[in-house]
């Protein structure tokens, strides 16, 4: 997708973090920004940052992504008010850490109703609008390295993440004879305020836990703006994986070796020609 400009970018988790990173830049691109947040302060506090740089509009909405009917009524203002939209990012998320033997269903149904419904929620109240309007387009889904390795302390942010990279992987074979490109965005550490992420979490899923620490946003990391160059870098090149975090390569293919390791026998040259339209052509 090339020409940006005059284009729109809708941004779950839009106000701080790898979703602010991504308006900044797009915004240098020329494009026109929907904003939407569970946060108001810091979409107030993100409107005055935006406002400094020159480029397109900006609309800013309070979303919480788990409501599905939210969900219509910021398409139905995005649609008022632009159109409609070229770029979905279904970035938002947050994470309830520890061994999972210690968390409940209060912390699954938060985790996987933000980062995992959210982007359901986000796809299947845009897309259809995106496809009818004809245009070239791209969906941006955001996974973490979290979604390419389990890791200790992390297990439903992983479930949720390994979901996303799954679900992205098939999107975009679906879309693929469409004018809508995928990426699946699969950072490691950014600075952002998700160990924060627990001070917006909802009564309805349980509130914030009152005897966990309160942690403080991350200072280490990935500039979140660099990060946002790698993602509109590959949305013009209609790039699928965007993993920005070179030092889990050597992980991740300790991971792969593992699991071709682990296959078990000779394959059958029949099944396995079966098998290729079903797999589809591997991704890159």
């Amino acid at each position: 997708m090339r020409d940006l400009a005059g284009k729109v970018a809708f941004i779950t988790g839009g106000a701080g973090g790898i979703g602010l990173g991504m308006a900044e830049v797009f915004r240098e691109a020329g494009m026109h920004l929907v904003l939407a947040d569970m946060e108001q302060g810091a979409l107030e506090r993100a409107e005055v940052e935006l406002r400094r740089r020159a480029g397109g509009d900006v609309l800013l909405l309070r979303l919480d992504v788990t409501n599905r009917d939210a969900m219509k009524e910021a398409a139905d203002a995005v649609d008022a008010r632009f159109g409609g939209i070229h770029v979905l990012c279904n970035n938002a998320g947050v994470n309830a850490p520890g061994p999972l033997q210690d968390l409940g269903y209060a912390d699954w149904d938060w985790v996987l109703g933000v980062n995992l419904d959210g982007v359901v929620n986000g796809l299947v109240t845009f897309l259809p609008r995106m496809l009818a309007r004809g245009e070239a387009g791209h969906i941006v889904n955001t996974a973490s390295v979290g979604g390419l390795l389990g890791m200790p302390n992390l297990g439903i942010y992983c479930a949720s993440k390994f979901a996303v990279v799954g679900l992205s992987e098939s999107l975009k074979h679906d879309l693929a004879k469409t004018p809508i490109g995928v990426s699946v965005l699969a950072p490691g550490i950014v600075r952002s305020g998700i160990a924060q992420s627990e001070r917006n979490r909802p009564e309805k899923f349980g509130g914030p836990p009152p005897k966990r620490e309160e942690a403080t946003a991350s200072a280490f990391g990935t500039d979140p703006v660099d990060l946002g160059r790698q993602v509109l870098a590959a949305i013009e090149a209609d790039a699928f994986y965007i993993c920005t975090h070179a030092e889990f390569r050597h992980y991740v293919a300790q991971r792969g070796e593992a699991l071709l390791s682990a296959f078990q026998g000779t394959p059958d040259p029949e099944l396995e020609s079966a098998m290729a339209p079903v797999v589809g052509p591997i991704l890159r």
